[in-house]
Parts: C-alpha cells; sequence; structure tokens
C-alpha cells in the first residue's frame, strides 16, 4: 500500500493554476503502487496548519476534468502566509500533521516565496527523520521567478495566459482610444508586476507592427512622471492621441502602501494607484492635445479570467504538474519542476527539475536588453519570446445556460487527528 499525498496552492492564482493542480491529481493516479489518498489543503499551508484537508480520490472525476478550465484558486483555496525562519512552532506542525495523515508525498503550487516554503519542510522533514518527499510546481503570471538567463525556468505557468489578456485588452484598447481620442487623448491602464515588468511589456504583443501610440513603463525603465509626461506629450503632438501602460510599481512616490501575508506591496489595497498618479500628474500639467488622460486598472481580472487564458499556458501548467509527481516518485525530494525552452526557431516547452534551493526566493527582472534605449518599448527579441506563450484559438471552456461552468468540488474536510492549532502569525 502507497502512501499520500497532499497538495497545495499559494500565492496570487493564475488562469490556469487549476490546470497543475489536475496534473499533480492525474499524475498520482498513475502510480497506485506509490500513492494511496490524494488530499488538497484548503488554503494552502494555512489548511495544513489547521488540519483542513480535502480527500480529492472521491471527487467525481467529471469535475476533477473541469479544472483544467477553471480559473483562479476557488477550487480548493490559495493564501499568501509566510513562513518565516524563526516560526518552528510552525514548521514542527506541518511535520506533525505529515506525520499524522500519513503524508508521503507534498507537491506546492507557487512562487519563490512558496518554491522557500517547500524547501524548509523539506530540509525540516529530512532533520527530523520523518520519509517525506517534497516537490514545487511553479506558478506565476508576474514571470518574475528564476534568472535573467532563462536557465532556471522559461516562463511560469500563469505568464502566457495573463500576456494574452493584455494583448487582447490593448486590441480592443486601441480602437475606444482611437475613437474617443478628440475627448479622451490619453488612456492610461495599470499592470500587475511590483519589480518586474514582463506583463507591462506584454501588451506589446497587441501590436508587433509598432503601428499603435502604444508606450510601456516597465519597472525596470527608470523612467518617473516628468519623463512620461514629456513622452506623452511628444507621442500627443504627432498623432493626437497615446495609450500608457504602467507597471503597477512604476515610481510614482508614496502611495499608501498596504502589503500582504508575504510582506509584499499589495497595491490593489493600497490608498492610491499608480495608473490614478499619472492620470492625475498628465492633467494637471497639460496636454498638447485636446481631450484628458483616463486612467484604469484591470487589477485581479488578468490573473483570473479563463476566457482570455491561453491554450499553450494551459497544456503546460498540467503537463508541469504531471511532471513534479514523477520527478518526486522516481528522483525524489528537494526539486521544482520547471519549464525550459528546446533550442531551434520552432517553440517547444521542455519539462524538467531543478533544485528548490536555487530557486526559493530567486526573482527575475525584465532584461535590459530587451528594453529599447528610450524606455518606453520592448525590443524583438521580447515579442518572439513571448509571442509563442499566448497561443491560438481560444480555450475549451465548458458553457451551461449561457454561463461557464467550472469545477465544483466538494468541500468537506477528513477527521482531524490532533488538537486545534492556531498559526504563529494569526496569534
Amino acid at each position: 500500500m502507497g502512501r499520500n499525498v497532499l497538495v497545495a496552492q499559494s500565492g496570487g492564482p493564475s488562469p490556469v493554476i487549476n490546470a497543475s493542480l489536475q496534473g499533480v491529481i492525474d499524475a498520482c493516479l498513475s502510480y497506485p503502487e506509490h500513492i494511496s489518498k490524494i488530499y488538497a489543503a484548503w488554503h494552502g499551508i494555512e489548511g495544513v496548519l489547521f488540519e483542513e484537508l480535502i480527500d480529492m480520490t472521491t471527487q467525481p472525476r467529471s469535475e476533477i476534468e473541469l479544472l483544467r478550465y477553471t480559473p483562479a484558486a476557488g477550487s480548493i483555496g490559495t493564501c499568501r502566509y509566510k513562513l518565516k525562519e524563526d516560526q518552528e512552532e510552525d514548521f514542527h506542525r506541518i511535520i506533525d500533521v505529515f506525520r499524522a495523515h500519513d503524508i508521503g508525498y507534498f507537491f506546492y503550487i507557487g512562487g519563490n516565496d512558496s518554491m522557500d516554503t517547500a524547501n524548509k519542510v523539506s530540509k525540516l522533514a529530512r532533520e527530523e527523520g520523518y520519509d517525506l518527499v517534497v516537490t514545487g510546481v511553479p506558478k506565476t503570471i508576474d514571470n518574475d521567478v528564476g534568472d535573467e538567463e532563462f536557465k532556471i525556468i522559461d516562463h511560469t505557468p500563469g505568464y502566457g495566459s495573463a500576456a494574452r489578456y493584455w494583448a487582447y485588452l490593448i486590441q480592443n484598447v486601441n480602437e475606444e482610444n482611437r475613437g474617443m481620442n478628440v475627448s479622451e487623448c490619453v488612456s492610461v491602464f495599470q499592470a500587475m508586476g511590483r519589480k518586474s515588468g514582463f506583463i507591462t511589456a506584454a501588451s506589446r504583443l497587441a501590436d508587433p507592427r509598432r503601428e499603435m501610440p502604444l508606450q510601456l513603463y516597465m519597472a525596470e525603465s527608470n523612467h518617473n512622471l516628468e519623463t512620461l509626461a514629456e513622452n506623452v506629450n511628444r507621442e500627443l503632438q504627432r498623432s493626437g492621441r497615446c495609450i500608457v501602460v504602467v507597471n503597477e510599481g512604476f515610481d510614482v512616490g508614496n502611495l499608501g502602501e498596504a502589503h500582504d501575508g508575504f510582506g509584499h506591496i499589495e497595491y490593489g489595497a493600497s490608498k492610491i494607484t499608480a495608473s490614478q498618479v499619472v492620470t492625475n500628474y498628465l492633467n494637471s500639467v497639460g496636454l498638447k492635445a485636446r481631450g484628458q488622460a483616463t486612467g484604469q486598472v484591470p487589477g485581479v481580472l488578468q490573473r483570473s479570467v479563463s476566457i482570455f487564458a491561453s491554450k499553450v499556458d494551459i497544456e503546460e501548467a498540467y503537463e508541469v504538474g504531471r511532471k513534479a509527481v514523477k520527478i518526486g516518485i522516481e528522483e525524489g525530494t528537494g526539486f521544482m519542476a520547471t519549464i525550459l525552452r528546446a533550442p531551434g526557431s520552432h517553440y517547444k516547452a521542455v519539462y524538467d527539475k531543478v533544485p528548490l534551493g536555487i530557486v526559493a526566493n530567486s526573482v527575475r527582472y525584465l532584461p535590459k536588453n530587451w528594453i529599447t534605449s528610450d524606455g518606453i518599448d520592448v525590443t524583438d527579441d521580447f515579442i518572439n519570446y513571448a509571442m509563442p506563450l499566448i497561443g491560438d484559438g481560444w480555450p475549451d471552456i465548458r458553457i451551461e445556460n449561457g454561463l461557464q461552468r467550472f469545477a465544483k468540488l466538494e468541500i468537506k474536510f477528513i477527521d482531524k487527528k490532533l488538537p486545534e492549532y492556531i498559526p504563529e502569525r494569526l496569534r
């Protein structure tokens, strides 16, 4: 009889995070000699600490198969609970829960902070003599996990769908801006990405021939409000209109920042947004065309709208989940499944592994050689990198009674075996 599996999600969701969840589940079912039960933690690592575990092996197969096309993290939940080195009680509680439910395999779907947690849990289990295999499954729309040589991971699941969202959004925005420019000459949009500009850069995929009056202000561009206004007014004098996309972390001064459980700035909860500051500034200094600037913040829509999901991204998220299980079963603990790119002009994903210690807390920025010299656009090299990730066609989302049909799991916890516990950071 095999041992049990626990899978959990962490951090901000993505349109394809549940495709990885399904990939893990499907792969586990193909190893009956190694694996008995498959559990999911309700709301990530918090579900482990609270001992709130869902038996995925009892869920209807028809619902599991819908996970691939179900966005965000509503199916089993996620969280932003940061496990720091000094939270010894929390770490020991995790191992206690694993022991109580004979968890032999832990698959953690998340970004760089999550891979750090997975690495710490793997090390602690080894130190305590507990037989546990921990494998990471990458996820983040920001594409900021890894290194700028793209040797750790070529791109993270979720990024292709976020890039597709922005490509299609800007195509539509261009029609709006062209029609309304005599009264609303500048359209300002804010893209996610705290310190990395990959999502902002993806706006260029809407216009690879550079026919739109589009300006991109990546976090790495080193522009400020004054230089942005100068650039915008030059474009207004040339074409009478301008579309501006700024990183949420674009430096506009104090935003009254709020912070999430990982300690990162949570721009959606802050008192003001970068796009609001940019819009107000442009209107205050004066525009070299009729009309005014207007600002929009798509916010969580770019990470949670399934209809814009990339079919390439869905398939890769699923396959990297399957790969994580194969790594855990065949190669042991302490790795993250990764996606690399095969050499050659034709795009092809290759699945491999990387030690958790290398990827944990890694941060990748948009390479400087992918940013044009004026700092308001990206080069063809970026377009060639990102365009294959957005794919062709629409995802196969089931429609019932005119509405999207997502997976509906039964959220029923298995019996607890340990005393109640309050996580350290919630006391």
